[in-house]
């Protein structure tokens, strides 16, 4: 560390979990407070990447992660660490496929390369990746215009993802994904007693549908509000590619539209006709074959039953659940 002071320090928040954020940062990240996570990452900083941190506004924290806020040098900066020492191969080719895409012109944040050109640097036991802050605000639901842009950008990601084959092996491989067909039946035969009978009969009946040949490719694994940034017009950024991964195209289009609403702890459905303007705009860039769509409309059936809640089958889900069912493309 430098003689040099250290940033004044920051708040420490967690994002998602009912836990003090004081003891997190002292029981699983290792520091004794936010002073000494704000030297840490100040020394840090400046040693790999040679920038010089003025500001530290916040540190934020979920599960193995740390997010903090940088006012430094080259501007405002987003420092993220894991101390997942078993995902540090993996987070090492998600940032590859970052800064890749953001040579395809997609909107993410790449990571910056550091002094001795790492875009993920591992140091003191933990995974390292610096990024810009990117301006925008969370994708609002309510705005048919931006659920519009929300599903054409997730099109034009996905055409950028299938031209990306380096690290594949490290996010899955092809030969281990499992029909829609056979995630559903094995998510059938379990506990479903606190769903409603006739919309598990129509799931289960639905399931004879031709399921071959479906698009495998690299999918960003978590595509929803709470990590599409809109500014302006269209859509800012795509965040947090955490749960990257070899799957079929069609299942991620349909648990996005039916999860679009969804963040951090406000953990909502949207409307039918949010979703359906979600698949106007994926359509209107990345048109499905007659097979994706007739899945896709299964899978919105299936991810909206399987997200009712066992301890209240009268929740938003539940009613979510029941307008799908009710929709004119099940009436056949």
């Amino acid at each position: 560390m430098s003689d040099r002071q250290a940033p004044a320090t920051p708040a420490v928040e967690m994002l998602w979990e009912a836990a003090s954020p004081d003891v997190v940062l002292r029981d699983r990240f290792g520091f004794a407070g936010a002073g000494e996570a704000t030297a840490w990452i100040t020394g840090t900083v400046r040693s790999l990447w040679g920038i010089e941190v003025f500001s530290c506004a916040r540190i934020v924290m979920s599960d193995s992660n740390a997010l903090t806020w940088l006012g430094t040098s080259a501007g405002t900066l987003v420092a993220k660490w894991s101390i997942a020492t078993d995902r540090f191969v993996r987070l090492g080719a998600l940032s590859n496929v970052l800064a890749e895409l953001a040579h395809r012109e997609v909107p993410v944040s790449a990571p910056l390369t550091s002094c001795d050109g790492r875009r993920q640097v591992e140091v003191d036991g933990v995974s390292l990746a610096l990024q810009r802050e990117i301006p925008g605000q969370i994708l609002d639901t309510a705005d048919p215009t931006q659920v519009h842009g929300a599903g054409a950008q997730l099109a034009r990601l996905h055409h950028a993802l299938a031209e990306i084959t380096q690290d594949v092996p490290v996010l899955g491989s092809s030969d281990a994904v499992p029909s829609v067909r056979a995630r559903i039946e094995e998510w059938l035969s379990g506990d479903c007693s606190h769903l409603p009978a006739p919309a598990l009969r129509t799931l289960a009946d639905s399931l004879d549908a031709e399921d071959d040949g479906l698009p495998v490719q690299l999918l960003h694994g978590d595509y929803r509000s709470t990590n599409i940034l809109w500014s302006g017009n269209k859509v800012a950024a795509v965040l947090d590619f955490d749960e990257a991964r070899v799957d079929l195209r069609v299942d991620e289009v349909g648990r996005s539209a039916v999860l679009l609403g969804t963040r951090f702890t406000d953990w909502e459905p949207v409307t039918l006709a949010v979703r359906e303007e979600f698949f106007r705009g994926y359509d209107a860039v990345n048109r499905p074959s007659d097979s994706e769509r007739r899945w896709r409309r299964i899978l919105v059936l299936w991810y909206s039953l399987a997200t009712v809640p066992e301890s209240d089958g009268r929740s938003s889900w539940s009613r979510a659940a029941a307008e799908e069912l009710e929709a004119e493309h099940w009436r056949i």
